[in-house]
């Protein structure tokens, strides 16, 4: 994959053309992970950030096979686990909040830093509008005239289990539908950001493994399809369309993130330590039915 490692011009306004120029470690996972793998390995990069061993890292990866991905406390039962095995998908509980993902035909970004790190310095909130504009302008190299959802709040008392059935602050959305969820961690001195970008397929899959009455799946079905999308939908593009291939797409989120937060990415792989440091997250926390079992 080509990726251009020299930062772009910043933009001339707003708190973004502040930072001061930073290097991050850019990982693409030519293939796919499971998502105990998935998970781990996002934990792993986080924990060698806020202990100086790794440098701030922007990583973009995919999933085998599909994974329903639970928020941090979000109750299992809120699963038809039948039904996940009926379709040969995992179920894995992210350490991040938020509500169920289906992570399929899409596009997941993480960011890891330290806390101290400019661009995720302040509130959860700040760090979510900075890392927001760098999305924001990558869509906007993909032709996309994307937006970010108004408010100040992450979620209310009435979200269902469906993550992508409404924005929350901050996040992305395309047409007046959300395209890119996303949720982030703050502990141990690192912060942990990352989020799901649909490229292709029915937005609606996630409700087929709900455990939802016949009825009440309809109806969420029915806000899902109108209330998020997918890149190919926004762009108004068949599904076998160049510029929804994994590699493009990140390539001009790439662009997104040297240009709006003053950066130079460099392109590497994960080190010995944070594989071993996956491996053993995925044995005692994200492989492990009791991290997962939850309720």
């Amino acid at each position: 994959m080509e990726i251009g490692t020299q930062p772009a011009a910043v933009p001339a306004a707003g708190d973004n053309a502040l930072l001061p120029p930073a290097v991050w470690r850019l990982i693409v996972d030519e293939q796919p992970r499971s998502g105990a793998a998935n998970m781990a390995l996002d934990q792993a990069l986080a924990e060698a950030c806020a202990a100086g061993e790794s440098a701030p890292t922007l990583r973009f990866y995919r999933w085998h096979p599909p994974a329903v991905s639970l928020g941090r406390h979000q109750p299992i039962d809120d699963i038809d686990a039948a039904a996940v095995v009926a379709r040969g998908y995992e179920i894995v509980r992210r350490p991040t909040g938020g509500r169920a993902i289906l992570h399929t035909d899409e596009l997941t970004y993480s960011v890891a830093a330290p806390a101290d790190e400019p661009r995720v310095l302040g509130s959860v909130m700040d760090a979510y509008l900075r890392l927001s504009n760098a999305l924001l302008l990558g869509l906007h190299e993909l032709g996309l005239e994307a937006d970010k959802a108004a408010g100040s709040v992450r979620a209310g008392p009435d979200v269902s289990a469906a993550c992508f059935e409404a924005p929350s602050a901050y996040e992305i959305t395309a047409r007046g539908r959300k395209l890119i969820g996303s949720a982030q961690s703050r502990r141990a001195g690192y912060v942990l950001q990352h989020g799901s970008l649909p490229l292709v397929g029915d937005i609606g899959r996630l409700v087929d493994v709900l455990a939802l009455d016949p009825a009440e799946a309809a109806r969420l079905r029915a806000e899902l399809v109108a209330r998020a999308g997918t890149l190919a939908e926004a762009l108004n593009l068949p599904d076998d369309a160049p510029a929804l291939r994994f590699e493009q797409v990140a390539q001009a989120l790439c662009r997104g993130f040297t240009a709006t937060l003053n950066l130079e990415l460099k392109l590497g792989q994960p080190s010995p330590t944070e594989l071993r440091r996956a491996a053993v997250l995925i044995r005692e926390q994200f492989g492990n039915p009791g991290w997962n079992d939850h309720r």
